[in-house]
């Protein structure tokens, strides 16, 4: 028998950093606010907490003691309003979430192993996902390894790639995840404009990184689908390409090569099918027996 799941939450929700009759306390994120907890329901509720929680400091006065101590327990890496969702679930398993913290909240489930809160963090996510966010919560999915998100977020970019490339959080992806969207048939872009976010992307990363442009662009580069620009924009291309070599000068060379022969012949054949987005040129119908 069971009774009322929804009181027994709202007992539970009242003890969420309520330092009545806690047991334990941690000091949370650069503005060093204090929370409050018990160590039963943390400990019976993670593995991770019950390993911190059970340890007891070498040369601490209680090290003879069979109750491990108080805390604080200090935690500069994390926002205090992450780690309350995450205490929050801990106690009543269901979390409040909002855009501003549901990234960081996922991370968080996946360095406690609470998968549960990570299904919810997902869900919530692929429900509330936007322009601004995408390519951030793409990053994320690949990160730690969630194909379903990392599905919906490409799906996503397909849908408004003009947009999302405009972005900063496009511009911040790494070079991994930024040639698995450029591999995809269906960005909704054209490829002069994919080149183009793809160089501004290269300046921003190779300035982080402090690695030349060429370096860091090696991999997305890859994905560029040179042979669809026409003879004048590959001219415009090689001009611009001269400053940063973005693009390996093979590349460019292959793209001619195209050109000359009227086929894409020597030139792996997605780089001569049209995403969605392409705008059609003439020469396209010689690239047609590549495409599907």
């Amino acid at each position: 028998l069971q009774g009322d799941v929804a009181a027994f939450s709202a007992a539970l929700r009242t003890l969420v950093n309520n330092p009545q009759f806690s047991d334990v306390m941690f000091v949370v994120g650069r503005e060093q606010q204090q929370v409050f907890a018990h160590r039963c329901v943390l400990a019976c509720r993670c593995q991770a907490f019950r390993g911190m929680l059970g340890q007891v400091p070498v040369g601490s006065q209680d090290s003879s003691s069979s109750v491990p101590p108080r805390g604080p327990f200090i935690l500069g890496n994390v926002q205090p309003e992450v780690f309350l969702a995450v205490i929050e679930f801990l106690y009543t398993n269901t979390v409040t979430l909002n855009s501003h913290i549901a990234l960081e909240v996922l991370t968080s489930s996946v360095e406690y192993g609470l998968q549960d809160l990570c299904k919810l963090c997902v869900k919530f996510i692929k429900d509330t996902l936007s322009v601004e966010q995408v390519c951030e919560a793409l990053q994320a999915a690949v990160t730690y390894g969630q194909a379903d998100l990392q599905q919906h977020c490409l799906a996503f970019i397909e849908g408004c790639t003009a947009a999302v490339v405009r972005t900063q959080g496009f511009r911040e992806l790494s070079d991994v995840v930024l040639a698995r969207v450029l591999h995809s048939d269906r960005l909704a872009v054209d490829e002069l404009d994919l080149v183009q976010a793809v160089r501004e992307w290269a300046h921003v990363s190779s300035a982080v990184l402090e690695r030349p442009v060429p370096e860091v662009a090696a991999l997305p580069v890859r994905e560029l689908r040179l042979p669809l620009l026409a003879p004048s924009e590959l001219v415009t291309l090689e001009s611009c390409n001269q400053q940063d070599l973005l693009i390996p000068v093979e590349n460019i060379a292959a793209a001619w090569r195209a050109h000359a022969l009227r086929k894409g012949s020597g030139v792996p054949s997605r780089l001569c099918r049209p995403r969605r987005g392409t705008r059609p040129r003439d020469h396209h119908r010689h690239l047609e027996p590549h495409a599907k």
